[in-house]
């Protein structure tokens, strides 16, 4: 396991410097930005700490509906940034896109904790997975390379964010109990694994 890490570590590593030297070949020489000067990274870390500083003590899927309103507000304001400063007309469809679906989805969650009802006690096991995946996103983007290009910087650190919430999703669909949130789950699965393989072409 510890050998298959460093393998991944230092494929991620070999990536990075592929694309930092096509950025520093192209004519406009784009180059890397630190991540506390970056907005998209700014984004994304406030995203992350209010989903840190949220109390994880009822059961699955109260827990998954109120992180994912974060987590989906996370996805928002990354796009807002694009839509604003973003240059590229295919990318802000993206994330025009992007957007409206986690603005919807983000009226159906508060519904759903309006009125649900917790039949089911805390569960550890759905605890560490999310708690792991929220850390692993955390590391990944990190490691992304951020060129304070709107453009490049979001379609490289919503690939993260996204596969974070289809994580998420898959553990809820194993340890929840309500239909409506595992209805809910596996649309978000289908529908940002439709998102990462487009920004993944752009």
């Amino acid at each position: 396991m510890k050998q298959l890490i460093n393998v991944r570590r230092w494929a991620m590593l070999l990536f990075a410097s592929a694309i930092l030297v096509a950025c520093e070949d192209e004519e406009d020489g784009l180059v890397t930005q630190p991540h506390d000067q970056n907005e998209m990274m700014r984004i994304m870390h406030d995203m992350m700490a209010d989903m840190e500083a949220m109390p994880m003590n009822s059961e699955p899927d109260i827990d998954f509906a109120k992180m994912m309103v974060m987590h989906h507000q996370g996805a928002i304001n990354m796009a807002n940034e694009v839509l604003e400063h973003g240059t590229d007309a295919d990318l802000k469809e993206i994330a025009q896109k992007v957007k409206a679906e986690q603005e919807k989805e983000i009226q159906e969650f508060n519904t759903f904790l309006a009125s649900y009802q917790a039949d089911q006690p805390m569960n550890m096991a759905y605890h560490m997975e999310v708690m792991e995946s929220m850390e692993k996103m955390g590391r990944e983007s990190d490691l992304r390379v951020i060129t304070g290009d709107t453009d490049q910087d979001f379609a490289q650190l919503m690939i993260p964010h996204h596969q974070a919430a289809m994580e998420n999703a898959k553990s809820v669909i194993e340890h929840g109990n309500s239909s409506v949130i595992k209805t809910m789950a596996q649309k978000i699965i289908d529908s940002q694994m439709m998102d990462i393989k487009e920004l993944q072409e752009w």
